[in-house]
């Protein structure tokens, strides 16, 4: 998964990718303060012989490794529900269809750090985002984070959420995903990064 946010906290993009068997899960959210959380899940997504290229009905999006633990391109156009109350993206997240595209760019800041089953990674991200009827979204040198985790093959635990610190306060913009074995990940920018709300 990729996360970035604005230093004042005022915006946060993620992108995800789990394989799950013969089918991938794909989720993506774009957090702006005083617009609608824009939020997009697709969890039936056949695994292509790229894995990290990920087609579903009506979307495309694709993590690219251009170096080794250094750069990665993650790229998307797809339709996203704007919802008005976060809290609907944990339910049925029935929103506006609304085209958005990220072309985004990581570079790695720091060497890998060991999580449980993976590793977590801080860089920055430049690129853009681009969400129909509205001025394209510049990124440049933002704070970002990356994190990749993998299970045994036969192992009988569902993976959780990502491992990230809990938010003391959780007032800032927030971007909510309920997953297919039951898990939540429900996310709120600080001004050090994307925290869990619970």
């Amino acid at each position: 998964m990729f996360a970035a946010w604005s230093p004042g906290a005022t915006l946060g993009v993620i992108s995800g990718h789990r394989i799950v068997g013969a089918i991938a899960w794909y989720w993506a959210a774009l957090a702006r303060r005083g617009r609608p959380l824009l939020h997009v899940t697709d969890f039936g997504v056949p695994v292509r012989a790229d894995p990290f290229i990920i087609k579903g009905e009506a979307m495309w999006a694709e993590h690219f490794r251009d170096a080794p633990m250094e750069q990665w391109s993650i790229g998307s156009e797809t339709y996203a529900s704007a919802l008005d109350d976060a809290d609907d993206a944990l339910g049925r997240a029935y929103g506006i269809p609304t085209p958005i595209a990220f072309d985004l760019e990581w570079y790695a800041e720091s060497v890998p750090s060991a999580i449980e089953d993976g590793y977590e990674q801080t860089g920055v991200v430049h690129g853009a985002i681009e969400v129909l009827g509205e001025p394209t979204i510049e990124l440049a040198e933002v704070p970002a984070q990356r994190w990749h985790r993998w299970q045994t093959v036969g192992s009988s635990s569902a993976m959780g959420p990502i491992p990230v610190p809990v938010a003391p306060a959780h007032t800032g913009l927030r971007a909510p995903f309920s997953f297919p074995n039951d898990t939540i990940l429900d996310l709120v920018i600080t001004p050090s990064g994307w925290c869990r709300r619970r």
